[in-house]
């Protein structure tokens, strides 16, 4: 599968073609309509994702953002994006607050190729430190941001709420320095 996937950098170019925004929404409705622990309990709304997209491309045209498509073939196949942060004091960190693999298209091995490329952008853009929080019973995601070298350095027992269920929140950092 490795020869047909590309990893693009989304650019206000990319939001032009609606035909990108459209199969964004498709993806991350699809993943929260299925449980999925992306920051959404109801499914996004189509304006909602095509307003966080233009957020971050405006972002990425200040170093302030970085959104990464994955496809494979014509299909995309993930997304994922890291913030920095706006408080002065923390402005030479950022955030990875999105990583969304297509179903179709888990365990074989995108999320580390999306991660990998998030990663990359950030040291080239001079991110000293990179965080992440994810749902306490997301074990995949654990796996995989272990495997890049993040560590854990905080949780808050039970602080995401689901409807009644509740679920910690597990926070990690990357040294890039």
């Amino acid at each position: 599968m490795k020869d047909s996937v590309v990893l693009r950098v989304v650019d206000s170019g990319n939001l032009e073609d609606l035909s990108f925004v459209e199969k964004a929404a498709q993806l991350l409705q699809g993943l929260v309509s299925n449980g999925a622990a992306i920051g959404w309990v109801d499914p996004p709304s189509t304006e909602e994702v095509t307003g966080l997209l233009q957020e971050l491309t405006i972002a990425s045209g200040n170093n302030d953002a970085c959104l990464i498509s994955i496809w494979v073939d014509q299909d995309l196949a993930g997304i994922g994006y890291w913030k920095r942060y706006s408080r002065p004091t923390h402005n030479p960190h950022a955030d990875i607050e999105k990583v969304a693999i297509d179903p179709r298209y888990q365990g074989f091995g995108l999320g580390h190729l999306l991660m990998d490329k998030l990663i990359s952008t950030a040291i080239d853009t001079g991110i000293e430190m990179l965080t992440l929080d994810f749902r306490g019973d997301n074990f995949r995601a654990a796996k995989l941001y272990n495997s890049l070298g993040f560590k854990e350095y905080g949780r808050l027992p039970r602080f995401v709420a689901v409807g009644t269920a509740r679920y910690d929140k597990i926070l990690y950092a990357l040294d890039l320095r």
